[in-house]
């Protein structure tokens, strides 16, 4: 009798035991499912079209306007959309560097018709944003870039960051962008057909440390991009963020140098992450502006490596594993650390170069 008891109450441990490793086991098996779900959706994004240019009135005399619009992804933006049958309205600080895109835009495309605007993004007044409504109020707006930005001279602690520095990276690419944004949507709204690509960063996809108000800013933009296209479904107008890694450019040398997406290279504000990590060409991961470009414009409506997440897009193939990688494993804390340890290191690197730069100049005296 003993001896049953105990058998069959060892049956029923096992059979429990069963039970609970299978719910276990199911419950694993979910949460591996879903995560290979998503890859698979990331993987099949970056691999799909998106919506045709056409939509939002290529080849139909509609304009595009890119802000800075005189170097790196802006001037590959204008181009680009130039050659996709877009008018182009070019805005950005320095008039001469504008007739000079405007007039190369013009040579390689006949048939397109530019204007030009020139706007400090930085300090425009109330009646200089009035002067730029006024250039854009009879043009048919089909495509806005808010590419214009500013970010740190050089990774610094907060309480560093000069008040006049931080004042500009909010003026620029934070109200730079609503402003503009609010210039050209009433009349998207009226045609039914607009679409607003604002560029972005990874900056904003996970804060970081030594880079606070830029990296604020870009997050700023990626709520406001999702909440302003929540907003407009139904109208016609696409809303579309643009996550963005690292993107080389051209630098005066003639020498390629990797600098953070969405700044406006023509007034030299290159965010030292990027110029201090020795990157001199492009490689899968890091695109040059002209590669990046064509990737942005045939995914739109794409997420990419923002599986799930509405109104953003990262469109790259080589960025796209990158934020699913930040979205989906590790911790925020993680990469959060890693942030302050890169950039704590970029610091140190930049303050021991001015070192020996002064050693260097103080020997010649």
């Amino acid at each position: 009798m003993v001896l049953d008891a105990a058998r069959a109450t060892a049956l029923g441990w096992a059979n429990e035991c069963t039970l609970t490793t299978f719910f276990f086991a199911l419950v694993g098996a979910a949460w591996l499912g879903s995560y290979a779900l998503s890859f698979v959706r990331m993987i099949v994004d970056i691999s799909r079209p998106g919506l045709p240019l056409t939509r939002f009135g290529a080849k139909k005399g509609a304009w595009a306007v890119v802000t800075g619009a005189t170097a790196g992804i802006g001037r590959d933006f204008a181009l680009q959309l130039a050659a996709a049958g877009f008018n182009v309205f070019l805005a950005s600080r320095t008039a001469s560097k504008l007739e000079e895109i405007s007039q190369e835009i013009t040579s390689k495309f006949p048939s397109i018709k530019t204007q030009v605007h020139s706007i400090d993004f930085a300090s425009a007044s109330s009646e200089d944003y009035k002067a730029f409504g006024n250039a854009l109020e009879s043009l048919e707006v089909g495509v806005l870039i808010n590419n214009v930005g500013k970010s740190y001279d050089e990774p610094m602690f907060f309480q560093d960051l000069p008040d006049q520095d931080s004042a500009d990276i909010i003026e620029i690419n934070i109200n730079a962008t609503l402003k503009t944004t609010k210039l050209v949507l009433p009349g998207m709204i009226s045609r039914r057909r607009g679409l607003i690509l604002t560029v972005g960063s990874f900056a904003g996809l996970v804060p970081s440390p030594l880079l606070a108000v830029y990296s604020a800013s870009k997050a700023f933009v990626s709520t406001w991009s999702q909440a302003l296209g929540s907003e407009l479904k139904g109208t016609g107008v696409e809303v579309e963020l643009l996550n963005a890694y690292f993107i080389v450019s051209a630098g005066s040398s003639g020498r390629i140098e990797s600098k953070r997406p969405g700044l406006d290279s023509e007034t030299f504000f290159f965010a030292q992450t990027s110029k201090l990590s020795k990157i001199r060409k492009s490689s899968w991961m890091i695109p040059t502006p002209s590669t990046y470009v064509r990737s942005a414009l045939s995914h739109i409506g794409v997420n990419g490596g923002a599986v799930g997440q509405p109104h953003i897009s990262t469109p790259y193939h080589g960025h796209a594993p990158v934020q699913w990688v930040v979205d989906n494993l590790m911790t925020r804390s993680f990469w959060l650390g890693y942030n302050r340890r890169l950039h704590i290191d970029i610091r140190k690197r930049v303050l021991r170069k001015r070192e020996r730069e002064a050693a260097k100049a103080n020997k010649k005296e």
